[in-house]
């Protein structure tokens, strides 16, 4: 592994499950952690065990409500403040892993279908945001927490954020869907740069995803799901093998399970689909796309 102790990594869902373990393994190994999460209170806990791990103290916590795009911006703000005061050359790696399950429909104040909102769209525009923090760092990354429950779905970009009948399985495995392609779309437009994107598949993962904020059916089978799921430790470390492994030493494969590569589903390397979805997410987040 590189040689990491000035690389600053950004991880969003950074105060519980797989964000928590992986913010707490990366600061362990020297990186400069900037965490992300909804909860004042947490982000300061957080926050607080970073730094008593990390070997100069070097970790923040910012809070912010990923389902608002008027949030996301206020954050890449704090996040380029917080990496100049640092005095950081540039993020070393971008880890969007924040993620939900909302089993009723909910739209946000902005008009986004909330599961789309966060799962996909936050991500999106983060990582566009946060392009020339990237590109100014060698060999920068972007890590994707996706899932498994993109193998059994399909995505229509042209009806991104139209829905008809909302059925939050499906809302969810199409948001997983879309971070593999948007992740493959990233490595075409910017590959040629030395920036790479990864996306992750955690497997089974005994973490509450499912049943925060939810009642009823979904919170009974996730808790019943969950136990036989592994210890958010597990993801966590393939996270922090990606973030910190040699270029050199990585394939070009763009789908990752247990520090391994994995083959995506057919659907998530559609690179048409991939190109129109990357144009509808632009249009969703109010982004003037150049490029083709």
């Amino acid at each position: 592994m590189n040689s990491i102790q000035s690389k600053t990594i950004v991880v969003t869902g950074a105060t519980s499950g797989i964000g928590y373990a992986s913010a707490l393994e990366l600061a362990k190994h020297g990186f400069r952690v900037i965490g992300v999460g909804r909860s004042p209170q947490r982000c300061a806990q957080v926050e607080q065990a970073l730094r008593a791990v990390h070997s100069q103290n070097q970790a923040r916590c910012l809070v912010a409500d990923l389902a608002l795009q008027s949030q996301v911006r206020s954050l890449a703000d704090a996040i380029r403040s917080q990496l100049d005061e640092w005095g950081a050359e540039g993020l070393d790696v971008l880890v969007n892993n924040a993620g939900i399950y909302s089993e009723s429909y909910q739209r946000t104040s902005e008009g986004i279908e909330r599961t789309l909102a966060v799962n996909h769209l936050a991500p999106f525009l983060l990582t566009l945001l946060l392009l020339p923090s990237l590109q100014q760092a060698q060999g920068a990354r972007v890590i994707t927490v996706s899932s498994d429950s993109h193998y059994t779905t399909w995505i229509n970009p042209n009806r991104l954020n139209k829905v008809l009948l909302y059925f939050g399985l499906w809302a969810y495995k199409q948001s997983k869907l879309a971070n593999v392609l948007f992740t493959l779309e990233f490595n075409r437009r910017y590959g040629s740069q030395g920036l790479r994107a990864f996306a992750v598949d955690p497997g089974l993962v005994n973490t509450d995803i499912a049943h925060k904020e939810q009642r009823g059916l979904s919170s009974l089978v996730w808790k019943l799901r969950q136990r036989a799921g592994v210890a958010a430790e597990a993801p966590a470390r393939t996270i922090l093998y990606l973030s910190g492994c040699p270029a050199s030493e990585l394939s070009e494969d763009l789908y990752w399970y247990d520090c391994r590569p994995k083959q995506p589903s057919r659907q998530a390397l559609d690179s048409k689909t991939a190109r129109a979805l990357w144009q509808a997410s632009c249009e969703l987040c109010g982004i003037h796309d150049l490029e083709n």
